[in-house]
């Protein structure tokens, strides 16, 4: 099977299904089209209770986007110790991560200037 180009909304809906799949926490959703020379248009980020938990929602997304576009990332950083683990699919970048390194980082803060979303999850209502 070929894999196919996905836009980036449907991309990121795969996503985040990986992520609830596992119950992943505190899913938020930056927007970076509008920044100059920014490396990608979306970060996705959101967090894990342990590094198994983090891995497992790594495997998830990659299991959720492969078997619905036939997509990798192209890119992926960080399974060794499950803290944080970045995932490269070019146009949209996800950081998994454990909350405390989530804490210490605050990618949320280094990007102020995105447009931020926080993803409600499905899984809890």
């Amino acid at each position: 099977m070929q894999k196919r180009k996905a836009s980036a909304d449907e991309l990121i809906a795969l996503i985040l299904q990986g992520i609830e799949e596992v119950k992943g926490q505190n899913i938020s959703l930056l927007d970076l089209r509008e920044i100059e020379n920014t490396v990608c248009d979306y970060f996705i980020i959101c967090d894990g209770t342990s590094n198994t938990h983090v891995n497992a929602i790594v495997g998830s997304i990659q299991k959720t986007v492969s078997k619905a576009i036939k997509d990798k990332p192209w890119h992926v950083e960080g399974e060794d110790n499950g803290e944080w683990v970045l995932m490269d699919y070019v146009n949209v970048v996800v950081h998994v991560f454990q909350k405390h390194i989530r804490e210490y980082y605050d990618i949320e803060g280094l990007w102020g200037d995105a447009k931020f979303t926080t993803v409600e999850s499905s899984i809890n209502q």
